[in-house]
């Protein structure tokens, strides 16, 4: 037995993979019997746009002008040079300067 982890902290680690597994599958599969009307279309198209918003909002709330300034570059460097990981670098630049700024 390893004394970093117990035996319990595997079953854990194994339940929770379970279950992300099986919600997959479940929307892999409740999906395969839902109609695709242009209704639901609508809803699909719009779904990601959504979930940016969702994630995005509550940072711009709670960090200010600084996490909106880096958002606003990392979506122009994204769109400019399509390289996520030189996006979000100067994305944590520009928060940190901020930041030691005084921002």
């Amino acid at each position: 037995m390893n004394a970093v982890l117990s035996h319990g902290a595997y079953v854990i680690i194994a339940a929770m993979a379970g279950v992300t597994v099986f919600s997959r599958l479940a929307g892999y599969w409740m999906m395969g019997r839902v109609t695709l009307t242009p209704r639901v279309m609508r809803m699909l198209e719009a779904l990601p746009g959504s979930v940016v918003a969702a994630l995005i909002l509550p940072v711009l709330l709670k960090e200010g002008l600084t996490a909106g300034i880096a958002m606003v570059a990392v979506a122009l460097l994204m769109i400019w040079r399509r390289n996520e990981f030189l996006a979000l670098a100067c994305g944590i630049a520009i928060v940190a300067g901020m930041r030691a700024a005084g921002w």
